[in-house]
């Protein structure tokens, strides 16, 4: 089975549209060879810088341009943030990922302080992984000194939707971070939203820019709008979630050996579509009752789930960035 890094919008369209069954016949055939042991990684996501971000984020209720009921709060101390990692850990979760509500990284004792819980994470055995805005070559250095796995930095939509939802940058600034990620050495986590109004063409066209990346990202979460009260998305219809199983075996089929994560949106998800995406190609879910500031099941939820499945949770020694 060939990597291919050269797929075409056209290409992902086709291959989305196909037949429900055709499609996840095909990415089930593609995840059981590159994935054959039956294993889905926990992750769990702490915000520990939240609200007050300058972004305009349409979907985001931690932005400063909307009013919502998420309210600004300081950074959390680093013996907490250790803290909520052991209570992790203990859950099963083998990759702990800290979000910080800031448009970018800037140097100084914040920034410091998150190099320690980086620190402090891998001392517990864990991935870590970051979610911070945009990062410097040289601040991305310094993660990876620290000993950081993987970032996470969304690309959202496609390229040419993304000024709708986003005006406070650009697309190609989101690459630039991802590039200096990459160069790091650090592992990429970047995937999408689904359910902001957006076409199937820019669903496609953002995973097929995922999919060009050599290597691949090793982690490509799909998530579904959580619909927030005082964003400007607020009002927009749930997605039908087969529309979430379309994707999750689109993105299965153009990025093979990614961890595909089936991420925010979950709670509105009925079980069997969870055990859908599940099979169509999924590997991977964030774990633990809160998503930085929007729900997400409980832990027992997760653990039936799973087990319904005949899945196992990911073991810490055999945990891949």
């Amino acid at each position: 089975m060939t990597t291919r890094y050269d797929w075409t919008v056209d290409e992902a369209v086709a291959i989305h549209d196909a037949p429900l069954f055709e499609l996840i016949d095909r990415a089930r055939a593609v995840h059981t060879a590159r994935h054959p042991k039956g294993e889905v990684q926990l992750c769990t996501l702490l915000s520990v810088k939240t609200g007050g971000c300058p972004e305009d984020c349409a979907y985001c209720p931690q932005s400063a341009h909307y009013d919502t009921e998420v309210g600004r709060e300081g950074m959390l101390d680093v013996a907490s943030v250790l803290g909520a990692a052991d209570r992790a850990r203990e859950a099963g979760s083998t990759r702990f990922c800290m979000g910080a509500a800031w448009r970018q990284v800037k140097d100084g004792p914040e920034f410091d302080k998150v190099l320690e819980m980086v620190r402090g994470v891998k001392a517990r055995g864990l991935e870590a992984c970051c979610t911070l805005g945009m990062i410097t070559e040289d601040q991305a250095r310094r993660l990876k000194e620290a000993g950081l796995d993987a970032y996470n930095h969304n690309l959202d939509t496609s390229r040419d939707n993304y000024r709708s939802i986003i005006k406070t940058r650009t697309f190609d600034d989101r690459l630039v971070t991802l590039r200096n990620v990459r160069s790091a050495g650090i592992t990429v986590c970047s995937g999408g939203i689904i359910g902001m109004g957006e076409s199937v063409r820019d669903r496609c066209a953002m995973l097929v820019e995922l999919a060009r990346m050599s290597p691949h990202p090793e982690s490509v979460p799909v998530n579904a709008l959580v619909r927030v009260e005082g964003t400007p998305l607020e009002a927009l219809p749930p997605i039908d979630p087969l529309e979430l199983v379309r994707m999750i075996a689109t993105a299965r089929i153009l990025m093979p050996s990614a961890k595909v994560r089936l991420s925010a949106g979950r709670t509105d998800l009925p079980r069997e579509a969870q055990l859908l995406c599940l099979y169509a190609g999924a590997n991977s879910i964030f774990y633990g009752d809160r998503l930085l500031t929007t729900p997400n099941p409980d832990v027992s939820e997760d653990q039936s789930l799973l087990e319904v499945a005949g899945l196992a949770p990911l073991a810490p020694s055999a945990t891949e960035a």
